[in-house]
């Protein structure tokens, strides 16, 4: 016994293909491979953390996705001057963190600044002098984040600095 098809049938089918495959595409697979979203939905069901785990390695001075394991990053701060890390957060993203210092302890100030400001404005979360830190940190606002180092040593000082969240590292400032 063999079946005929209609064509009507077979263009309703196709259609009805086309059309799933488009929902597919704009809300799992460019969510998922690309972290484009622009429905949203990736990000409620937890697509979007695919593509910013599968993202290949990249040099320090390009913007990385955090992670849940911990990244060490390397910071020297030369003799008698000043540095700053940053990361780039979504409101009330969270990173954890430590760093230590070979050697001196440092003037430091964590801070943030408002994405899109130009005012120069920012809000210190902690203003201290150490050669260790560690902690947790939920981004108040959408911008930069992190922390400003002197050092007002005679020698270079290399922080070792330990973090992990959701954030992209923006790198050393200048």
């Amino acid at each position: 016994m063999q079946h005929t098809v209609s064509s009507n049938t077979l263009i309703k089918a196709s259609l009805a293909a086309t059309v799933l495959a488009a929902v597919v595409l704009v809300t799992l697979i460019l969510p998922a491979e690309y972290n484009i979203d622009p429905t949203g939905i990736g990000q409620k069901i937890g697509v979007t953390a695919l593509a910013q785990t599968a993202e290949p390695a990249t040099p320090e001075s390009a913007k990385v996705e955090g992670t849940t394991e911990f990244q060490s990053i390397e910071v020297v701060v030369p003799a008698g001057r000043g540095v700053e890390y940053k990361f780039e957060m979504q409101q009330y993203e969270k990173m954890t963190y430590e760093w230590l210092t070979d050697g001196d302890a440092l003037f430091f100030d964590l801070h943030g600044e408002p994405e899109g400001d130009t005012t120069g404005y920012y809000e210190s979360y902690v203003i201290a002098t150490s050669d260790e830190m560690k902690g947790s940190f939920t981004a108040p606002f959408a911008g930069s984040h992190g922390w400003y180092w002197k050092n007002k040593s005679t020698t270079p000082v290399t922080i070792k600095l330990l973090v992990k969240g959701q954030y992209k590292v923006i790198g050393l400032k200048s």
